[in-house]
């Protein structure tokens, strides 16, 4: 064998080695028990937030009823610790304004119910997601219908403050003259130094890069958002519709799920937070043809095995990724047993992956072979009215 063919079999038992080491970890360190806390939509059945007790040894979910009453809380993030959990309430009206609101709430990890701190504006008309910076000193919400994206200080004490950034995203709307005549911030998240902030905007078919001033909690751009040096963007092909977006670990791959046309398209990360597309594929089975939108993308804590969530066909797309390249092939599709799966996460254990129909209003659980990526329901599950975003919060 060549010099070079040694080199390249080494990374790749190297690349085994750390994979296993990091689902070995997972599995040694994680805790037996878990809170979930489901968000929904209120304007049925549902009254706020919904908490279950979660057996990670055998998946059995227990109901422990409301843990918080609160306006569409339709997506929710934990703070590092798991004292603090933050809600959008996704409305179009906050106090008069146009705005929706962000809640924050301590968690009572006993009890696992949820007291209101306070409540802020999110300077912005239905905020859809939120995720918090990685030094953990501030909130960052997307605003679906406003077209924004705002920054929110959280308080020594978990409570938010009033938004030190507000940003209207701004660029080439799409073809679509009914979903992007518009801009809609569909998703944000800090890089890992925390130099940058990423927006998937659904109205302009581009994931936005801003200059994130940790020191402040401000956004930042150039003067010419498809050209300016300190401004940069990943397009995507017209009509593509970006919702969510899933990094590899390394940070070398960005996978951007196309709600609209139901693909993930892969770029690879050139330099700089420069991104070059180098595939686009359906999540889609081949012999669907009604509605569809594509919903959640995650990826699996192995680095391995990717999904995704289809709302009309409501299955779950299972793909894997070739370690080297970073492409997707896909490697099957299952039900999801219900309707409308807006989200779905995998537990903290990387054994199973739970989905939540939205408009059957239930919990579905699937087992993850590690081996294949694949999944098998399993009978457990839970009924809880229009389920919409599930965050686990260690119990023990």
């Amino acid at each position: 064998m060549t010099n070079m063919t040694n080199r390249w079999i080494r990374t790749l038992l190297l690349s085994a080695i750390g994979i296993f080491c990091v689902v070995s970890a997972i599995a040694q360190n994680s805790p037996k028990h878990y809170i979930l806390y489901v968000g929904t939509y209120t304007t049925g059945e549902s009254k706020g937030i919904y908490a279950y007790r979660y057996d990670a040894a055998s998946g059995k979910l227990q109901s422990l009823g409301l843990a918080a009453a609160t306006e569409n809380p339709s997506f929710l993030a934990a703070d590092a610790k798991n004292e603090h959990l933050y809600a959008v309430n996704e409305t179009g009206n906050y106090k008069g304004k146009s705005s929706g609101g962000v809640t924050a709430f301590s968690i009572d990890r006993k009890a696992a119910k949820l007291s209101q701190l306070n409540e802020v504006a999110s300077d912005g008309a239905d905020p859809c997601y939120l995720s918090l910076d990685r030094s953990g000193k501030y909130l960052l919400v997307a605003n679906y219908t406003g077209g924004t994206v705002a920054v929110l200080p959280i308080l020594a004490d978990g409570r938010l403050g009033e938004s030190t950034s507000v940003v209207a995203d701004e660029g080439t709307l799409g073809p679509n003259k009914e979903r992007q005549e518009k801009p809609h911030a569909h998703w944000i998240q800090a890089t890992a130094r925390n130099r940058f902030v990423y927006v998937s905007d659904l109205g302009l078919d581009q994931v936005l890069i801003y200059k994130f001033d940790s020191a402040k909690g401000t956004l930042s751009r150039g003067a010419r958002a498809d050209a300016d040096k300190d401004f940069f963007s990943a397009k995507l092909a017209p009509g593509t519709g970006p919702r969510h977006v899933a990094f590899s670990a390394n940070g070398a791959f960005m996978y951007v799920l196309g709600e609209m046309d139901a693909t993930v398209t892969v770029f690879a990360n050139d330099d700089k937070e420069r991104y070059r597309s180098i595939q686009k594929i359906s999540t889609l089975p081949k012999n669907f043809s009604g509605e569809n939108t594509a919903a959640e993308i995650a990826i699996h804590p192995n680095g391995i095995f990717l999904y995704t969530s289809n709302r009309g066909a409501d299955s779950i797309a299972e793909f894997s990724i070739d370690q080297q390249s970073g492409k997707l092939t896909l490697v099957g599709q299952i039900s999801t047993f219900g309707k409308e799966p807006r989200h779905f996460t995998i537990d903290p254990t990387g054994k199973r992956l739970l989905a939540a129909n939205q408009n059957s209003n239930n919990i579905v659980e699937y087992t993850i072979d590690e081996n294949t990526g694949k999944l098998t329901k399993t009978d457990d599950g839970a009924t809880v009215p229009s389920p919409v975003c599930l965050v686990f919060v260690p119990e023990d």
